[in-house]
This record gives structure tokens, sequence and C-alpha cells, in this order.
């Protein structure tokens, strides 16, 4: 194998080999392993991927003056906060930097794709799982008795609220809600958001028509954070409006009705001093400082290209890690432009 070729792992030899064992640990937003002992402690394991491995070494969100006094409007307002800005100019990252700076718990993320409705947002009712459940223990002889599936209290079991239903929950502090890239959605999504936005209420019928016969006119129901809370009266109210992060694009323009009630702030592109901030939260002061031609490179061609940050960090990474001898071919290749022609 020839110097040039040394740092790969798959060679294309078509001959087995142990390779896969020289594989280093993988980028901090790509690790996964966090999971189970942030769970145990009461997080998601998302802080370092999302927010940086090495924050404490950065000024990791440091807005400007006019970032700073929309984000505060919104948290005053308890108004949504629509933020838009191109690929990888840290508004999502925006959310999470909130919700740990102010001790608000793990991020609500609903990411929207064409085919996401309000529904998919506030909760789901699997009619069909309990049909089947209940038609097995009547089978099993338990019919509708007490705790079987086709008793009336047991009808809880079988709704899970979405990212913006767990949000609304009555609370004493707002929980964090992130409505990723809004403008990917179909054209009646951001009209459908409207009312339960501006009420901070929404009814699940399938709880409100059977009230009476629950116990305490309660159903215990699964959160989109997977515990079990229980809902009065079919309908959820929130008691402190949660913070709500609508991102885009830029891709489509947005009804006037949800902009009047949103907070709006762009994001413009990132300079020199905040990506390697960026970069130094992520991957520590040796990778930014080793990666400082590479972030003035990505400069040069943001000023005319569509390119995101996180390509950057993957291009600084990989150079980095694996130290390949074709350094700037590799970082070109690693950050494509965005708004190529197809």
């Amino acid at each position: 194998m020839t110097e040039s070729s040394e740092w790969l792992i798959y060679r294309g030899a078509g001959e087995p080999h142990d390779g896969i064992e020289r594989l280093p640990a993988p980028p901090p937003w790509r690790d996964f392993t966090g999971r189970e002992a942030a769970s145990e402690n009461g997080g998601d394991g998302s802080e370092d991927r999302r927010l940086g491995a090495y924050r404490h070494l950065a000024e990791l969100h440091r807005p400007g003056a006019e970032e700073l006094e929309m984000i505060n409007a919104a948290l005053y307002l308890r108004r949504p906060l629509l933020v838009t800005g191109s690929p990888g100019a840290g508004k999502s990252t925006l959310a999470h930097s909130v919700a740990y700076e102010l001790g608000l718990g793990n991020v609500l993320r609903w990411s929207i794709v064409s085919r996401s409705t309000l529904q998919d947002g506030l909760y789901h009712y699997d009619a069909i799982a309990r049909l089947q459940d209940a038609q097995i223990a009547a089978q099993g002889g338990f019919g509708s008795a007490a705790g079987s599936p086709g008793a009336v209290e047991s009808i809880g079991s079988y709704v899970r609220l979405g990212p913006l239903g767990t949000a609304l929950l009555p609370s004493d502090v707002p929980r964090v809600l992130l409505i990723d890239e809004l403008d990917k959605s179909d054209i009646d999504l951001p009209n459908d958001l409207l009312n339960v936005l501006e009420e901070g209420e929404f009814a699940i019928p399938e709880l409100e028509r059977i009230a009476d016969r629950l116990p305490g006119g309660e159903a215990e129901v699964l959160t989109a954070d997977g515990t079990k809370v229980r809902v009065r009266d079919g309908r959820v109210r929130c008691r402190a409006f949660p913070f709500v992060v609508l991102t885009s694009n830029g891709e489509r323009d947005f009804p006037a009705p949800l902009m009047r009630r949103c907070i709006h702030l762009q994001l413009g592109r990132p300079d020199h001093k905040r990506l390697a901030t960026f970069v130094r939260a992520h991957l520590g002061d040796e990778a930014a400082r080793a990666g400082d031609d590479l972030i003035t490179h990505f400069l040069e061609r943001s000023r005319s290209e569509l390119v995101a940050a996180d390509q950057l960090l993957n291009a600084i990474y990989l150079t980095d890690a694996a130290a390949p001898p074709s350094r700037d071919r590799l970082a070109d290749l690693l950050i494509q432009r965005l708004d190529r022609p197809r």
C-alpha cells in the first residue's frame, strides 16, 4: 500500500482484512455512544453533538446584539421565533443553546418533511393496535375487564403526544420546541399551526368523547420524551408557553398571518471569528488552528457559492484525523456547493 493510501480503511482490494480496527473515534457530532448514560441522568445525549464537545473552550453561541434582542423578545412575548438563514448558519443550534443556558431540558424536535401534518406534531392515536389488542384479549376471555385493551381506561396506552403536543403540556417553565425546516412542508401546514400557536392548547377528540367515563376524567398517555403523563378531559393546555423555534432555509415565503404571530430573525453569513469559534467548540483549539486555512478558503467560496458550516467541520475533522496527503483536494470534495445545478 502506498503512502498516499495509508489513511484508507476500505481499500477496494476485494480481500477481507482487519482495517476496521484502525477506524478512529467518530467526530463528536456523530458520536452516539453517550446516549444511555445521558438518559440515566435525565438528558438525551445530544448536547455534545449539537453544541460541541469542547464548548467549554469556546464562546459557542455569542449572538450579535440584534440576535440577542430577537431571542429575548420571543421569550418575553411568548411568541414563536422564526429563524431564517442559509444551511449550516446555526439556526437549529440556537434552540439547543437557549435550552442549555436556561436549563429548560431536552429540546423537542419536529423535523418537517413534505408530508408532515399538524396531527403529526400534536399526537397519534393507534386505533388499529387497540383493536388488535382488544380482539386478542376477547379470545383470551378477558373481554372489556378492567385493565384489558377493551376497557375504556386503557385508551391512553394508544395515544402518544408528538413534539408540539408534548411542548404544550402544562409546566412551570417553558419547554424548547424546534420545528425544523418549516419551508419543506406542504402549503397548508403554516396556516394549520396558527390556532395552536395562538391559543396554546388543543383537543384529543378520542379522549374528549369518553372523558366522563374515565377515572377522574383522566387518561395516561405517552409523551414524545417517552414518559407518561395524565391528560384531563381530553385537552392539553399549556401554562408556560413553550419557546418555539421555527427554522427555514428561505426556500419559500410564509403567509402573513403566521409572520405576524412570530418574531423574525434573519441569520447572516458567519464571519471568520464565528466559524473559528464553531470549529473550536466541536473539535478543540488545536484542530481550529490547523484548519484556519480551510476556514479562510470556505469563506472565500461562500461569497459566490452556497456551502454549509457542517461541511467545513467534516473537512477539518477528516483532514486532521486521517491526515491524507491530498488534504486540499479532499476538503474541496467534502465541501460541495449546495446550489450546483442538477
